[in-house]
C-alpha cells in the first residue's frame, strides 16, 4: 500500500512538470485527471475523498491511503466562495464518483495571504491529489438525512479494517516467519534477546527503547534519534531519550501494560499487538482504525515501585464504583 500511496503522488507530481494546468483565483492552479462521473457535484453535497498532499521536490507529506479513511469536504456557494480567494474547495464543482484532480497552491500566495514566512520544505508548490470515492448528493435531503448517510458510509469503512484484521496478523507473521508466543488476550510476541533478574511487576518504574512500526512497515514512532531520522520522523524539539513510565499506572496500550509484565532488565523483543489492545477503532496520528501494531522493544532498567493508594474519599462518602457516582454515606441509625 505504501508503495501505491507514492506511485499515486509521483503522478501527480509527474502531471505538474508534464501537463498544462488551468489557473484558479488565488494563485491555485489545477487539472482534472478523471473526468468519468456523469454528476458532478454541487453546493450543498459533501464529497469523500482520498488525498495525497507533496511538495514539489517529490516528498509525500501525508495521505489519507495511509490511515485508510477518507476525508469529508463540502461544497459551498460559488458566492462564499469568492470571498475566500485560492479556496480549494471551489474546484471540486469539477468532479464527481470515481473523477480525481491534481491541485497546487503556490507558496509565495500562501505566505502572503497568511502573513505566514513561506515554508521551507518545498520550493514553489504544495502540491494535492485527490480521488472522489463517494459523492453524498443533497438534494431534497435534510441535513439530518445527509449525515446518516455519511455515518453509515464511514461505519462500513470501519467494519472493513475490523474484517481485514485477522488476515494482516497472519500475514505478518508469516512473512517475517516469526515464531511468536501468543497470549489469551491475542498479545504475540518474541524474545529475541533474554534479559535477567525478575519480571517486571505493576508498579515498578520501566525504561525502554522502542521503534513502533504498522505491520506494513510505516515506522509511527520511536524514541531513538538514529531510526527517527530515517524514518523521517525526527522532530528537532522532542527529546530523544529512554521512555519512563510506572507499569500499569501510566497510560500506555494495554499490549504494553501486559507485555512488559513477561520481561526482565535486559529483554529484547518483538511485540505483535492487536488492535484490541492498542487503539481499537480509533485513529491515533499515523495509525489507521483497527490497525495492528509491531514494537521492537528493549527493556533498559527496571526499578521497583508499588501502585499507588487509591486516593482517600472524603468523610461522610461513599467511595463510586465504575457505575455508580459517590454519594453521602447513610446516617447510623440511633
Amino acid at each position: 500500500m505504501k508503495k501505491a500511496i507514492l506511485f499515486f503522488a509521483a503522478a501527480g507530481l509527474l502531471m505538474t512538470s508534464c501537463q498544462k494546468f488551468k489557473k484558479a483565483e488565488g494563485g491555485l492552479e489545477y487539472k482534472i485527471v478523471d473526468d468519468n462521473a456523469k454528476e458532478k457535484a454541487v453546493s450543498g453535497d459533501l464529497l469523500a475523498i482520498d488525498i495525497v498532499q507533496s511538495t514539489d521536490r517529490d516528498s509525500v507529506m501525508s495521505s489519507t491511503y495511509e490511515m485508510g479513511i477518507p476525508q469529508i469536504v463540502q461544497l459551498y456557494p460559488d458566492s462564499v466562495i469568492a470571498k475566500n480567494p485560492g479556496d480549494p474547495t471551489g474546484l471540486f464543482k469539477y468532479v464527481g464518483e470515481g473523477d480525481s484532480l491534481v491541485f497546487k497552491i503556490n507558496l509565495d500566495s500562501m505566505a502572503a495571504k497568511t502573513h505566514q514566512p513561506k515554508p521551507e520544505f518545498a520550493d514553489k508548490f504544495l502540491v494535492f491529489s485527490i480521488k472522489v470515492k463517494k459523492h453524498f448528493k443533497k438534494g431534497k435531503l435534510t441535513d439530518q438525512q445527509l449525515g446518516e448517510q455519511v455515518q453509515k458510509y464511514f461505519e462500513e469503512e470501519l467494519n472493513k479494517h475490523k474484517a481485514a484484521e485477522p488476515a494482516k496478523l497472519e500475514k505478518y507473521i508469516k512473512d517475517k516467519n516469526l515464531k511468536t508466543t501468543k497470549t489469551a488476550s491475542g498479545l504475540q510476541y518474541v524474545i529475541t534477546k533474554p534479559g535477567t533478574g525478575a519480571n517486571a511487576k505493576v508498579g515498578d518504574s520501566i525504561h525502554v527503547n522502542y521503534v513502533g512500526s504498522l505491520t506494513t512497515g510505516l515506522v509511527f514512532d520511536t524514541n531513538l534519534p538514529d531510526v527517527a531520522k530515517k524514518e523521517k520522523i525526527f522532530m528537532p524539539q522532542r527529546p530523544y531519550e529512554a521512555l519512563k513510565f510506572q507499569l500499569g499506572v501510566d497510560g500506555v496500550i494495554p499490549g504494553w501494560t501486559e507485555a512488559f509484565q513477561l520481561f526482565n532488565k535486559g529483554t529484547k523483543a518483538t511485540l505483535v499487538i492487536p488492535s484490541s489492545l492498542a487503539y481499537g477503532d480509533r485513529p491515533s496520528g499515523k495509525i489507521p482504525p483497527y490497525a495492528p501494531l509491531v514494537f521492537e522493544v528493549e527493556v533498559l532498567d527496571i526499578k521497583p515501585g508499588k501502585v499507588p493508594a487509591p486516593a482517600p474519599t472524603t468523610p461522610g462518602t461513599v467511595a463510586p464504583t465504575a457505575t455508580a457516582p459517590a454519594t453521602k454515606a447513610p446516617a447510623a441509625k440511633k
